[in-house]
């Protein structure tokens, strides 16, 4: 059993009876018992935290004890009770608990008559706490100890004050002393003093006039010192840093703005369409699309915000910190990057869904895109750091270096390169993908073709599509520049690396592919460059089109074929086409050739002797490649060393038509013509110390190995480097006899159905069966002056002869895999009359017979292997195969299948023809497609073929260099004749050799001609002409001329002054240098043609002395812009605008109150579409929808360059060159020079002209803003 508590009974009765006498609150309370719960009227008294209570105010003993430490007490309503013994409402009011610290216990429930004693109660018992004395006795004391201590200071101070105050007093009484002495002094000076007093009146003028002089040469130093600060360096830096930040913050705004649009009209409708029931696109597909877009976003509202509140602290302007936040979120940025070829490469598949295309496109007609594509905005982001460099850039130009933020921003500069680097990389890279996207945009039907991202876009122009011989008669009565041929037969023409695509375009911009032949594979085309006089689309005039025409041939697999014949615009025009669309084709003829010919997909395959060479795809110290491939399936180079891209641009496996155009446009920043030229004629001259040792091992590699090589010699390393395997197509060296003969031996061994074939010569009754045969096929040159079949095929002799070196063929050999242009003319040998018929005897073999295996494969070998492999004579085979139906024209090698060259004047009869049996076909398909054998040659013919294999690719490579550096680029030898002197030597020496193809000296004289020929541009008018011309007539009134006349004559001005720009002054941002003036003297000479317009159209509109003048002269120049802009004269649209934007005519305000509305939305119309925001977007976009000839605002190109020359260096670190931003620049130059090379057909006015171009009606800036303010003075402000 638990005993009870025990505790100090007496004292508790001595508190209980201080309590009584000395208590904080004593009084009668009603208590709530707990056995019947009824009330009942107790005495209480509280002593401190102890409450007690008593029968009646009278009992001495208490009849109980409440420990009220951590108690609380509260006001309660009263309980409600029943209704038979309700109490009156006044006690029930008046109700107080008192609740203990713990659970279990019943509260203390009390209540009094009165409320103010109910309140005092409850008062005195919550102060009653033991705990919160201490707490208010600690607080005391902190302020006690406080005041203590200010006590002490005071009197410390107080002492010192003390000090003071006697050290004051010692002070007093020494300047007391000093008063009497001056006092004393004073008294002394006193007559002196009173006769200053009384001083002449002019004196004291002159006192006043000096002291005023005095403050008005203060202000006026004062003044000075303002003005020579306003004016010094160090203000003009801080203006220009302050409107870098300015501008910085209008980019900001407006990209930010970019951002949202693509998240919020792209991304999340597309999330939201990926959870549709038929979702067109996956998630997975959005998220790779715009990975990262969301978070991009995000991090510039913050970064925006951030810019927003410096300005508000102007002129105070820190932006270092602003960087720190930004640097740490760079990997962000990282992931887009990497991801942003992947990403274009999905929205180009995803497009392929018509599903998804049609509500992308329905997402792009948004009003908020402005007519910009997904892909564009998706690009945005990718500029934006390149762009923060260069603000950064600016910033650090005109901060001092002592500056407190310098070290800040320099350090954020090096983050921001580094990645800026990768940027450019693969903007570059993308740069085709997004290009075909944007082309197949355009096209209402769309072009599932464009959207193949492994295809390199190469050339876009206008063409004239001639009609075809069934609507030749409807052109005789047409000319060449009619207006009606010109609109019916227009064309925009895009080539691409496999497809060339032919469209017409509508009055809004947009394109229509041709029903028939708009989108054309390159693979089933053959291109004529010179239409015979006998072909049937050729012009019966034979001079009406001045050879400009060319014709592609399209031959489709499950089709009829079909011609396109296509009308350049000059000759330069039609060379650069054919060339493109030539190499174009051989990359893919040649990717088909190398690999086998079994393969249904091998047209566009990589060969395998490509994939075997570790050097054309593995970075090393010297290259380095990146993931896309160019159009020879070969990765791109992003760094290589000079060296090394000489070495690519004289690789004789292939050729890429999209590195050759980057090299030939940008060679100038790394090397020099020089360089290349020599690199060119080392290559001819010594092909095979030129060329890596182990190019030339794969230039004869197969997919099985060497021919005739011993297992054991291929463990050598030295008998692989001295190319111990015979090519296929061999031709004997030079024996001391002057006969010269070429063989052709081919082996395939092909599984237990086909032996080995020997395409050797048959029999003599062969020869006697078949009067067209030849045992020996030869052809020697034919003499000057003799008429020559076309395709530079000699007549095959009336009789068949015999070859006496022509050697026994032990095996067979397969043939190397050797590009197109390498392949060789196996006809090239005198053909001499004095032949040995001995040699026949040692000729034998037969042809084997071909089953239904053949069959199914002569399709493609005879369009992949005839048709590329020239053979100038017949093969021999019976006389069965010899009908017509087997009759296939040949083909030399500089000219395979699909480019083909015809000379008028020669009859069809004349044209050599070559007989092939499908036993002879096989047999070069199955050699071509690399099939080896067990035997070979010897080894010094082995030798002697090889060195003439390379010898006719080296020449191949070297003249179609040239003939691309020539035709396209012939502004490098009109301004270098040295260069010019080198490249006829070379091809002067090329003439000479005794070897030479006959088309290769085709194609070597036309190179020649083109470089001896006059410019081709002195037919066309030069701006020195025009300001030369003495006996122009006298220049005309501006109200005389029409506004068709201005704007024609503009047109015309601009675009001379436009196309004498060379392309080399685009490079290396010359117009940016000290030296601007001798490095880019045209550049600057259309800046100054701009400038003198524009103050033309000033000056003209202020000479005007009435307003209603002044009025009619701006809506007049308004006209000229408008129709500027229908003449694609956009360059002229912004010399006017820009005129009228000037603040000594902008500011006339009563003259533009005179001006009608039309006028003046006609200008804002104008404005936007030259205006330079975000980029020039709505010009970029208008210039992508126009048919040239076209004037576009240089100054929008020179930005895009100088934003590249600025993000990137030219050479890495390591010295290497960084052909991504070559690939970049190049892309740029390109779309110059289409613009360039589209001519005007305006006739010259010599009176417009020269009112345009009279200097005596411009007035400077200066002058016409003081014209100005006579004209309508500045109105005083208030």
């Amino acid at each position: 059993m638990q005993k009870s508590v025990r505790y100090n009974e007496g004292h508790a009765l001595h508190l209980s009876v201080a309590a009584r006498k000395e208590g904080t609150k004593r009084g009668v309370l009603s208590k709530k018992t707990t056995e019947n719960s009824r009330w009942a009227e107790k005495y209480f008294a509280l002593y401190q935290n102890v409450l007690f209570y008593f029968d009646n105010d009278q009992s001495a003993r208490p009849s109980g004890i409440y420990l009220l430490e951590g108690c609380s007490c509260e006001r309660a309503p009263a309980p409600k009770a029943p209704a038979i013994g309700r109490e009156p409402t006044e006690r029930q009011q008046n109700y107080f608990l008192v609740i203990f610290g713990h659970d279990g216990q019943k509260p203390l429930e009390l209540r009094t008559e009165e409320e103010s004693d109910c309140n005092e109660w409850v008062e005195c018992i919550q102060q009653a706490s033991y705990a919160d004395i201490i707490i208010e006795r600690e607080i005391l004391m902190q302020k006690y100890i406080h005041l203590v201590q200010i006590m002490d200071t005071e009197k410390i101070a107080a002492n010192q004050l003390r000090t003071q105050l006697e050290d004051q007093d010692t002070e007093i009484e020494r300047l007391k002393a000093e008063i009497v002495v001056l006092n004393k002094t004073k008294e002394r000076m006193q007559p002196y003093q009173n006769n200053q007093e009384e001083e002449d009146p002019d004196i004291k003028k002159i006192k006043k006039v000096q002291s005023f002089m005095r403050g008005w040469l203060c202000r006026r130093k004062w003044k000075i010192i303002v003005q020579d600060y306003i004016c010094s360096p160090h203000a003009e830096s801080m203006r220009k840093r302050n409107q870098i930040v300015f501008n910085m913050v209008e980019t900001e705004t407006e990209y930010v703005h970019q951002l949202s649009i693509l998240v919020n009209c792209f991304l999340r409708p597309l999330r939201m369409a990926a959870s549709s029931k038929k979702p067109p696109i996956s998630h997975d597909d959005a998220s790779t699309i715009f990975l990262n877009s969301e978070t991009i976003m995000f991090l510039h509202e913050i970064f925006h915000q951030g810019l927003k509140a410096r300005i508000a602290n102007w002129p105070t302007l820190v932006l270092a910190d602003l960087f720190d936040i930004l640097l740490p979120m760079l990997n962000i940025y990282q992931e887009f990057v990497r991801n942003h070829q992947y990403s274009l490469q999905v929205l180009a598949n995803c497009k392929q869904n018509r599903d998804f295309d049609k509500l992308l496109k329905q997402y792009e007609s948004n009003a908020a895109c402005e007519g910009r594509m997904l892909e564009t905005f998706l690009t945005y982001p990718m500029f934006q750091i390149p762009r923060y460099i260069i603000t950064l850039h600016e910033l650090l130009a005109h901060t001092p270096h002592e500056h407190v933020e310098r070290k800040s921003l320099e350090f954020a500069k090096s983050k921001l390169e580094e990645l800026s680097k990768m940027m450019h990389d693969e903007v570059s890279d993308t740069e085709n993908i997004r290009k075909n996207l944007a082309i197949e945009r355009m096209i209402v039907e769309g072009c599932d073709i464009l959207l193949d991202t492994s295809q390199t876009f190469v050339r876009q122009g206008s063409l004239i599509q001639l009609p075809t011989s069934s609507e030749r008669g409807m052109l005789s009565k047409v000319r060449l520049g009619s207006l009606s041929l010109r609109k019916e037969g227009e064309r925009q023409c895009f080539l691409f690396t496999k497809h060339f695509v032919i469209c017409t375009r509508t009055s809004g911009g947009k394109l229509h592919l041709l029903k028939q032949g708009g989108t054309l594979s390159l693979i089933e085309c053959t291109l004529i460059e010179e239409l015979d006089a006998n072909d049937e689309d050729y012009n019966a005039s034979g001079q009406g089109f001045n050879h400009l025409e060319f014709k592609v041939v399209v031959e489709p697999p499950d089709g009829q074929s079909f011609s396109v014949v296509l009308l350049a615009p000059s000759r330069q025009e039609k060379a650069a086409w054919t060339s493109d669309i030539s190499q174009c084709i051989d990359n893919i003829r040649c990717n088909g050739l190398m690999t086998s010919v079994f393969e249904e997909n091998s047209k566009v395959s990589v060969p395998h002797m490509i994939k075997s060479d570790a050097r054309l795809h593995k970075d090393d110290v010297d290259i380095c490649f990146s993931k896309t491939l160019n159009s020879c399936k070969v990765p791109q180079i992003r760094y290589a060393s000079v060296e090394r891209l000489l070495e690519r641009l004289t690789d004789l496996r292939f050729l890429s038509i999209d590195f050759l155009n980057t090299f030939l446009h940008t060679y100038r920043i790394f090397t020099t013509a020089a360089v290349v030229i020599d690199k060119l004629a080392d290559i001819y001259k010594k092909p095979f110390t030129s060329i890596p040792v182990r190019s030339l091992e794969l230039f004869f590699a197969t997919n099985q190995g060497a021919w005739g090589t011993d297992p054991l010699n291929n463990k050598s390393p030295r008998l692989c480097r001295k190319f111990s395997s015979p090519p296929p197509l061999s031709i004997p060296s030079r024996t001391s006899s002057p006969v010269h003969c070429r063989k052709l031996s081919l082996s395939s061994p092909i599984g237990v159905k086909v032996g080995t074939l020997d395409l050797s010569t048959t029999p003599s009754s062969s020869a006697a069966n078949s009067p067209t045969s030849s045992h020996s096929p030869s052809i020697s040159s034919p003499p000057p002056g003799s008429t020559r079949p076309p395709s530079g095929f000699s007549s095959p002799p009336p009789t068949a002869t015999r070859s006496p070196s022509l050697p026994h063929p032990s095996g067979m050999s397969s043939p190397p895999p050797i590009p197109t242009k390498a392949l060789l003319d196996l006809s090239h040998g005198p053909s001499s009359p004095e032949l040995s018929p001995a040699a026949g005897e040692d000729v034998s073999g037969e042809l084997p017979r071909i089953d239904a295996f053949c069959g199914k494969l002569r399709r493609s070998i005879r369009r992949v292997v005839l048709e590329s492999i020239s053979l100038d004579k017949f093969l021999p085979e019976s006389p069965v195969s010899s009908e017509p139906s087997d009759i296939s024209p040949c083909r030399s090698p500089s000219t395979p299948r699909h480019l083909r060259y015809r000379q008028t004047g020669v009859t069809p009869g004349e044209n050599s023809r070559c007989t092939m049996s499908p036993a002879s076909a096989f047999a070069i398909a199955t050699a071509a497609a690399g099939h080896s054998s067990a035997q070979g040659f010897g080894n010094s013919e082995k030798t002697c073929d090889k060195e003439f294999i390379i010898r006719r690719a080296a020449t191949n490579r070297v003249l179609n260099v040239l003939r691309h550096w020539v035709s396209k680029h012939s502004q490098d030898f009109d301004m270098n004749s040295e260069l010019k002197m080198g490249v006829m030597s070379l091809l002067e020496e090329v003439l000479r050799d005794p070897d030479l193809l006959p088309q290769e000296r085709k194609a070597t004289t036309n190179i020649l001609s083109a470089l001896s020929q006059e410019d081709q541009d002195d037919a066309q008018l030069k701006i020195e002409d025009i300001l030369q011309m003495v006996e122009s007539p006298k220049a005309e009134c501006f109200e005389s001329l029409s506004a068709m006349e201005l704007a024609e004559q503009i047109t015309l001005l601009d675009h001379i002054v436009f196309r004498s720009i060379p392309y080399e002054e685009f490079l290396g941002q010359g117009w940016m240098k000290i030296d601007k003036t001798e490095r880019t003297p045209y550049i600057m000479k259309t800046s100054q043609h701009f400038n003198d317009m524009s103050n033309l159209v000033a000056s003209q509109i202020m000479s005007h002395t009435d307003v209603g003048s002044r009025a009619s002269s701006i809506e007049k120049w308004l006209a000229v812009a408008d129709i500027c802009r229908c003449l694609n004269n956009y360059n002229g649209v912004l010399e006017i605008t820009s005129a009228l934007n000037r603040s000594a005519v902008y500011r006339l305000k009563k003259t533009w109150a005179k001006v009608c509305k039309q006028t003046k939305a006609l200008m804002d119309r104008l404005q936007k579409t030259v205006s330079s925001e975000g980029r020039f977007k709505n010009l970029r976009e208008t210039l992508k929808n126009c048919n040239p000839p076209c004037v576009p605002y240089l100054g929008m190109y020179l930005t895009d360059l100088a934003f590249i020359e600025e993000g990137t260096p030219n050479f890495t670190e390591e010295g290497l060159v960084n052909f991504s931003k070559m690939r970049m620049i190049s892309h740029i130059i390109r779309e110059i020079r289409q613009f360039q090379q589209a001519p005007y057909r305006i006739e010259h006015q010599p009176k417009v002209t020269q009112f345009l171009l009279d200097k005596t009606l411009v007035m400077d800036e200066d002058t016409l803003y003081e014209l100005s303010l006579k004209i309508e003075p500045r109105v005083p402000p208030g």
